[in-house]
């Protein structure tokens, strides 16, 4: 049974009923994420960062495809005004069109990162704009930061660097009202929010919104559901964990077949499934025998929906 959302207030405060965690796909991806649902292909598109592939799972059909491409590809958005997809790659943002894979991507803005770093984890805000997060190929030096991609026309966009000094920066996502975003400082197992103007989308000082220990592991890719509650990703950590959205409560969590879970979005025709991506990098051949699932894509049924993920205005 699936509950309408009435008082958002009121639900925010409990985890919702959820059913078994199912895998959907064994990809072996050597560090699977940036799961993204598009409403238009009814698909859930998601990527493996040193496979430098992206993936389609269509459930509808019980479809998959692959793409590779010359350089990894870390994070994926729809755009608004033209066919296609959003990349974060490497050393930027560019434009891409599974409906014709011979085309090479096409930049559509560079970063201007330091050679040891490559775009992270990304999403976009009710106005269109990409936040994207950089970091330290070695998740080391503290040579990450957030950028906001806007556009400035057609196949044209603006990067405007807006935090740094993290080693790897993983979300963003948003609470309800649009106007606090959170981060995750991965390496020093950190949420930090920060106020956001709506409408220039300047940021406020960041502040410790969550902390984590370490037998928790680290908060990798996040997203929001319809009642306002944080869904995070652990990073060593084995699960999927839900939080309030006032100060962060723990609610509960949801175990995965694989320590290394890395990103979350909500999809399917009633945004009722949260999708779930894994990885299989950096563990020992010990590890992957008891873990055979690492680096699959999974999907468990929960009792109240999600959100659609906001597309790129460009």
């Amino acid at each position: 049974m699936f509950l309408p959302i009435t008082d958002t207030t009121r639900l925010s405060q409990h985890m919702p009923a959820h059913g078994p965690v199912r895998c959907l796909w064994r990809a072996d991806a050597a560090l699977g994420e940036g799961a993204l649902w598009s409403a238009r292909e009814q698909a859930l598109y998601w990527v493996d960062i040193l496979g430098q592939q992206l993936m389609r799972w269509s459930p509808g059909h019980q479809r998959r495809r692959q793409w590779r491409f010359a350089q990894v590809v870390t994070a994926v958005a729809e755009r608004e005004n033209a066919p296609g997809l959003l990349l974060a790659m490497r050393d930027g943002v560019y434009t891409w069109d599974p409906a014709h894979p011979e085309q090479a991507p096409a930049l559509l803005c560079a970063l201007g990162e330091p050679a040891g770093n490559r775009c992270n984890d990304g999403h976009c805000d009710a106005r269109g704009r990409f936040w994207l997060g950089t970091m330290d190929f070695n998740a080391q030096a503290a040579s990450g930061g957030l950028y906001r991609i806007e556009s400035s026309g057609k196949d044209r966009a603006q990067a405007v660097r807006c935090a740094h000094g993290m080693a790897v920066v993983n979300g963003p996502t948003w609470l309800a009202d649009q106007r606090t975003l959170l981060l995750n400082d991965t390496v020093n197992g950190r949420v930090l929010a920060c106020d956001v103007e709506p409408i220039s989308g300047r940021l406020g000082p960041m502040r410790e919104w969550l902390r984590w220990s370490g037998e928790d592991g680290l908060p990798d890719g996040m997203c929001t559901d319809e009642a306002g509650r944080i869904w995070i990703a652990h990073w060593g950590g084995g699960c999927i964990s839900c939080h309030e959205p006032t100060q962060g409560r723990l609610l509960g969590r949801i175990a995965l077949p694989a320590q290394r879970v890395t990103s979350c979005a909500f999809g399917g025709e009633d945004l009722c499934t949260l999708y779930i991506t894994t990885a299989r990098t950096g563990l020992s051949a010990t590890e992957l025998a008891a873990q055979p699932l690492a680096g699959a894509l999974f999907s468990v049924r929960l009792s109240q929906p999600g959100r659609l993920a906001h597309r790129y205005a460009g």
